[in-house]
């Protein structure tokens, strides 16, 4: 799974699985945009130790749920490297609430966050992926976008609408070599589910045919996959990293 000579965009990657997902690809050769929305300083950390593997990679601010902004983080990414080879769409936030207590800002925010972002980047990256009759786009669901969750209806129903996406974007650019498939991650520890109640923590575990959580890790290994030459005649599937947690 080498991918030497590649450009790819990771979105929210200063931190969590996306932080895995850019220091994998970089591992494996490729060239990273490292897409962050405030934490310049957690960026620039990404892109230091992708540097100091010998990698290159760069830092770029832009809240990709704007289109404009997404569509100039695509044009950055070009720019720098003259070609975008893989997108891996794994921006996202959370407003967990029952839905009879949910503000409408917070559906909205959700939404916006991991839905929208889609859409905006996956628009901007399309046109020179489909010039260049080769690309690979990997959206970062959610095993919420499955089985659904409580207190998530806004969190499933955006990542549910990833899956979607997914496959409909996959038939509409599969004539120009371009895969579109998406990974739905079980129980991961991030920032996203840094605040579950202990006890839905430990739900999870014990419901999970593994019997522990993941790790960002084990999922920046599958985006890898994805986005290799190996994995070129897989298009518009889900591809769930959970520990068996939703099969």
């Amino acid at each position: 799974m080498n991918l030497e000579g590649k450009a790819a965009v990771v979105t929210g990657a200063s931190r969590g699985i996306g932080r895995a997902i850019a220091l994998e690809l970089a591992r494996r050769g490729a060239r990273v945009v490292v897409n962050y929305h405030s934490n310049e300083a957690a960026a620039a950390a990404v892109v230091a130790a992708i540097e100091a593997a010998g990698g290159e990679a760069v830092a770029v601010q832009a809240d990709v749920g704007d289109f404009s902004q997404a569509a100039a983080l695509i044009k950055t990414a070009l720019k720098r490297f003259g070609r975008l080879d893989i997108l891996v769409n794994n921006a996202g936030t959370t407003r967990d609430q029952l839905l009879m207590l949910m503000k409408e800002t917070d559906w909205d925010t959700v939404l916006r966050v991991n839905l929208k972002s889609v859409f905006n980047c996956c628009k901007a990256a399309a046109r020179p992926m489909v010039r260049q009759r080769q690309g690979r786009i990997i959206n970062i669901t959610s095993v919420s976008g499955i089985a659904g969750q409580a207190g998530q209806t806004n969190y499933a129903a955006s990542k549910a609408g990833i899956i979607g996406f997914t496959k409909s974007l996959a038939k509409e650019l599969g004539s120009r070599n371009i895969t579109v498939n998406c990974i739905a991650p079980g129980f991961i520890p991030t920032d996203l589910t840094a605040d579950l109640p202990a006890e839905l923590k430990e739900q999870i575990i014990a419901a999970t045919p593994l019997g522990r959580i993941g790790k960002p890790e084990e999922v920046a290994y599958a985006v890898a996959f994805l986005a290799s030459d190996e994995a070129a005649f897989i298009t518009g599937e889900v591809l769930t990293v959970d520990g068996g947690l939703v099969m």
